[in-house]
């Protein structure tokens, strides 16, 4: 069992299913943190990640309250995000949480006005912006190699979880839908490279009021009713006058989009899937060829895991290293809450647009976060 270390700050996982294998596993590659219990629903599938790497296992009401922990990483269901952060800032800990922040701007807001007066650290996914493909981007832009940004275009399209997942109900429901679980890696990037977003004008329809389960399970070829829009096309005003097209569909088979392309006064630049923190960055001057930025060779963008997704740079808990060295400096952290607040805010604008027909002002503001540079990236590591 490991002991505390003054020189590490003390990680509690709540929250045990696939997704904490990803955090755990990348944990040891990072300094300055360090594993010290879990805690899920099921006592079961705690104990076994427990076992699994050599941290306890314990209820959530004790991992809050335990002295060893001093940061929560908030790895529940989207409908949980909430009540778990919550109940961590009342007890003091500092708290990164998987994307969404929350399931409405409001109780996001409660979040980041608790974590401010409590003066703890609240932290969210997606970190992914952090990686090599976004800190290449980002270099680029703050360089100036396309100019003034003017327009651009971000897609995330597909045929949705009915084929793969064997209770994918729950994604098709209210607080799910494309823009909420997918929505936060494109809006997050797009947030880092140009800044705030001002206003939000949108158009959401259904491509189907019922969906198929095709998915091998209890539910395979049944029904279910679907709940929210699953086919949403958006234009995001940023403050800095840009304007981008966003649209986020379960109801494409197969396109040719890019995921992400913005174009500028000098230039266009075009970016990988940013659910993903490699890939490779292509810029365009005035028109000229692409020029291939590869990012296999730079950190946090080799390409690093070894199933589910073979050909993905998968760095998730960047951004907890990076909140965790925020509190040596006294720098703000890049995934903070407050980006996942103004996120959230955007995707509750962009499906409200979608309601009304009209378009929907983003309240608030949000600083764009600082760049992550390399002599910083690699001060990270273990």
């Amino acid at each position: 069992m490991q002991t505390k270390s003054q020189a590490k700050l003390g990680i509690g996982v709540v929250g045990c299913g696939n997704i904490s294998m990803t955090y755990l596993r990348n944990a040891a590659l990072f300094g300055g943190l360090e594993l010290r219990a879990c805690a899920d629903i099921s006592a079961d599938m705690a104990a076994l990640r427990a076992k699994e790497y050599g941290i306890r296992a314990l209820g959530v009401d004790a991992l809050l309250a335990d002295p060893e922990i001093d940061l929560v990483l908030n790895l529940t269901i989207p409908a949980a995000h909430f009540d778990v952060s919550f109940s961590a800032l009342s007890a003091g800990k500092h708290v990164f949480t998987e994307k969404p922040l929350a399931t409405s701007a409001s109780d996001g807001r409660r979040l980041v006005a608790e974590a401010a007066e409590r003066g703890l650290r609240l932290g969210s996914a997606p970190d992914t912006f952090l990686g090599a493909a976004g800190r290449r981007a980002r270099r680029l832009m703050d360089e100036g190699a396309i100019g003034r940004a003017v327009t651009g275009t971000a897609f995330m399209m597909g045929r949705g979880m009915e084929h793969w997942h064997p209770n994918p109900q729950f994604y098709y429901q209210p607080g799910g839908g494309p823009v909420f679980d997918m929505g936060p890696y494109y809006l997050t990037m797009l947030v880092n490279l140009l800044g705030p977003v001002g206003r939000v004008m949108a158009m959401a329809t259904k491509g189907q009021e019922e969906r198929l389960i095709t998915a091998e399970g209890p539910f395979k070829n049944t029904t279910f009713k679907v709940g929210t829009p699953t086919n949403v096309l958006s234009l995001l005003e940023f403050r800095s006058g840009a304007t981008v097209t966003f649209g986020a569909s379960w109801d494409v088979f197969k396109h040719s989009n890019h995921p992400i392309e913005l174009h500028g006064t000098e230039g266009s630049l075009r970016l990988p899937d940013p659910d993903t923190f490699g890939g490779t960055v292509s810029l365009s001057e005035r028109g000229g060829d692409w020029q291939d930025f590869a990012s296999e060779s730079e950190l946090y963008g080799a390409r690093n895991w070894p199933y589910a997704a073979p050909d993905r740079a998968n760095y998730r808990m960047l951004g907890v290293a990076d909140l965790v060295r925020s509190l040596e400096t006294g720098a703000a952290p890049r995934a903070s809450g407050n980006l996942a607040l103004h996120v959230l805010e955007i995707m509750e604008a962009t499906l409200r647009s979608g309601e009304t027909k009209s378009p929907v002002a983003i309240a608030g503001d949000v600083a764009q976060p600082a760049l992550l540079t390399e002599d910083e990236a690699r001060t990270l590591l273990a």
